[in-house]
């Protein structure tokens, strides 16, 4: 149930619907590991997969890096957490 609740967030997202999606939740790793959790993953996936971040704040630390790398983001809050997709165009 909450993956299905988590899939509707991202679908308010900018992110390209028809890619697959990889989930990673940072919720409880303390800081930098997020970020830097979140930028391994990225290197390792597939260049058509949108990663969606699940954290507990938006990463503001983040988003530089990503537009660094030429990454696209958009990030939706939810009651339960901040999802953030993040994909290449």
């Amino acid at each position: 149930m909450a993956h299905q609740r988590q899939n509707s967030s991202v679908e308010a997202t900018e992110a390209p619907p028809e890619r697959p999606r990889e989930y990673l939740d940072v919720r409880d790793l303390p800081p930098p590991e997020p970020l830097t959790e979140t930028l391994e993953l990225l290197a390792e996936s597939d260049r058509d997969a949108v990663v969606v971040q699940t954290n507990d704040r938006a990463p503001q630390h983040l988003y530089p890096k990503l537009s660094e790398r030429g990454y696209e983001y958009d990030t939706v809050e939810t009651e339960e957490a901040v999802l953030t997709a993040i994909w290449q165009e």
